[in-house]
């Protein structure tokens, strides 16, 4: 039985670590060739050539979600290497907490342009291609934190309650196109996320929790597997995941 992976054109933002890249290695080993987004070059590169070197395809192409064109040039030149394109997985994210009373608002403004501006750059790329092909699949990131607030997490979790409205709008609009989408709510994962929290009367509780409960960035990878290898006449949702020890 197929498992529905193998053979699709995977695009992948924030593929350089955590989420993004044990999603690029499990689909990988599934069969998926992958194009991985991501600014840091050199760890993309290193992953490309991971990938590559155990007989998957892959390619890098350095991709800041906060510009357009750059995201665009990511889905283009997976679409001219491969041919189409079949997932976007818009998962490039940051999380730099604070209380609202900080004022922290150039660290408002990197979210906002990452977490929502980014996903919308994703959606703007592919989906012309998804459109014309009648076929495809979009997964958009979001987290615990696009369904509850907490203290010094309002900004941030405003730009994932986002991500779940921009989410639920398009599956309203793309069902003509025989397109799915899928919205994944991660609750403490093992990734780079809390190194962002720069905010004192924040980190040291954030921290405490990553270091408590958190879990492996491949519970994440299985979620995408799970939702990507249904059948095309299944469409899952929303998936909304956390440690078993996690109480937020």
């Amino acid at each position: 039985m197929s498992n529905n992976i193998a053979g699709k054109v995977v695009v992948i933002t924030g593929a350089s670590s955590g989420l993004g890249a044990a999603t690029a290695r499990l689909l990988s080993e599934q069969g998926a060739v992958v194009a991985l987004g991501a600014r840091r070059t050199d760890r993309i590169q290193a992953l490309a050539d991971e990938l590559n070197g155990k007989r998957g395809k892959a390619i890098a192409v350095e991709t800041d979600v906060t510009q357009y064109g750059q995201v665009k040039n990511l889905v283009d030149t997976a679409v001219k290497t491969y041919g189409r394109i079949d997932i976007m997985i818009n998962n490039a994210g940051l999380m730099p907490q604070s209380l609202l009373e900080s004022l922290r608002i150039e660290d408002w403004d990197r979210m906002i342009d990452v977490n929502i501006k980014g996903v919308l750059y994703g959606i703007a790329a592919a989906l012309p291609y998804m459109k014309e092909q009648k076929f495809g699949h979009f997964i958009n990131v979001s987290s615990v934190a696009g369904h509850k607030v907490g203290p010094g997490g309002a900004v941030y979790s405003a730009t994932k309650h986002a991500v779940r409205a921009l989410s639920e709008g398009l599956r309203q609009e793309v069902k003509p196109y025989n397109i799915r989408t899928t919205v994944i709510s991660p609750g403490a994962v093992a990734t780079e996320l809390p190194n962002g929290v720069t905010d004192p009367a924040v980190s040291g509780r954030i921290h405490k929790l990553y270091e408590e409960v958190a879990i492996p960035a491949d519970s994440f990878a299985r979620a995408v597997a799970f939702a990507v290898s249904q059948p095309d006449e299944v469409d899952i949702n929303e998936i909304l995941f956390r440690p078993t020890r996690q109480e937020y």
